[in-house]
């Protein structure tokens, strides 16, 4: 593991990382997830039918990755994987003992479950503002106005988080802190570089992992599924290790100073109509109109591709391009999260009001 003895080429005694240290390894993490999220979108935009559940079910299969990856590295490493990527140990006590029992759990489910709340907040934060905007507002009962104040008080409870982390780094960077973030001070942990006999600790461990031939039913069972979870988790962790500079790259191609040039190499065509309009197109009613070249009536291009009557209320899709009756095509997109005729990842913020010159 060269990322792991990086490191011992330091010649200060002193165990406790420096602030850049910290800092990179979070933002290692912080990378990995929007790098995954895009991959599984363009999955899903590609083959809707085949990957769509992936990218409707990813912030559960990415918590589920992240367990299983978390748990190994906590395991073997005492540390999470970025951290040990970075050369870092998570160390419980003044004598700087390895993380066991219940700090061990406790550092886990603050690793995988605070990132995933957050994001799940996030996203309902986002939907519950895109509902204000684009429907109508009824009554509301109880619970419901209790939900809109507490999504109303997260971006204040927020900022009071990382206000909190802020002091927390500044009170680390001056020695005043053994930690720089809230979660390792909840988790009762704080982090240190890995040394030589760390390695040589982590190399032992690993080589003394044996088959239990002549154990019960249940323990070769038990050790057959931790098998293959850490299996999983060093798969995933040599794949992450190579990728690392690839996620950094990606991070910068969709940045927001980039997004310019982005938008110029990547703009694609309008998308064609549907099939069944492309064979009115093709096919005249009558001989008479096949004769003389005549074209479909106009209402026809008027047409919702839901209620199959003249729209209403004319509103297009940003993902697909196509155009809807606004009542159906907002019924359909709350509904199923997606576009009715091409199965793209739809959300209520991409309805687009039509105004035209008859209007």
């Amino acid at each position: 593991m060269a990322e792991a003895g990086a490191h011992l080429t330091s010649t200060a005694a002193n165990e406790q990382p420096s602030i850049f240290e910290v800092l990179a390894q979070e933002s290692l993490m912080e990378a990995v997830r929007p790098a995954l999220r895009h991959a599984v979108k363009v999955l899903a935009e590609s083959s809707p039918s085949r990957f769509g559940f992936l990218w409707r079910r990813f912030d559960e299969l990415h918590l589920l990755l992240d367990l299983v990856l978390q748990n190994h590295f906590l395991s073997s490493c005492s540390a999470s994987f970025a951290e040990n990527f970075y050369g870092l140990k998570r160390v419980s006590g003044g004598r700087g003992l390895p993380v066991r029992g219940r700090r061990r759990w406790r550092s886990l489910l603050l690793l995988c479950l605070a990132p995933y709340l957050r994001a799940k907040l996030e996203a309902t934060l986002a939907r519950q503002r895109d509902e204000e905007d684009f429907s109508i507002r009824l009554a509301q009962t109880g619970s419901q106005r209790l939900y809109r104040a507490a999504v109303a008080a997260y971006p204040y409870v927020s900022s009071a988080w990382r206000a909190w982390v802020f002091c927390q780094q500044l009170l680390f960077v001056f020695g005043v802190a053994g930690t720089h973030n809230p979660l390792l001070w909840m988790a009762r942990v704080r982090l240190a570089r890995l040394n030589a006999q760390d390695i040589r600790d982590m190399e032992l461990k690993s080589s003394r992992t044996g088959n239990p031939a002549e154990g019960s039913l249940v323990q070769r069972a038990w050790w057959l599924v931790s098998q293959a979870a850490r299996g999983t988790a060093v798969s995933l962790s040599t794949s992450l290790s190579l990728g690392v500079f690839f996620l950094q790259f990606l991070e910068w191609w969709y940045s927001s100073d980039n997004q310019s040039a982005v938008k110029s190499l990547t703009s694609l065509p309008a998308p064609p109509p549907p099939l069944h309009l492309r064979q009115e197109r093709s096919e005249p009613d009558s001989p008479s109109a096949r004769s003389e070249g005549a074209r479909p009536p106009a209402a026809d291009s008027r047409d919702c591709p839901l209620c199959r009557g003249l729209r209403a209320n004319a509103t297009a899709l940003s993902t697909s391009g196509f155009v809807f009756c606004y009542r159906c095509i907002y019924t359909y997109v709350k509904a199923n999260r997606r576009c009715p005729v091409t199965g793209y990842p739809t959300e209520p913020q991409h309805l687009i009001k039509i105004y035209s010159p008859e209007s």
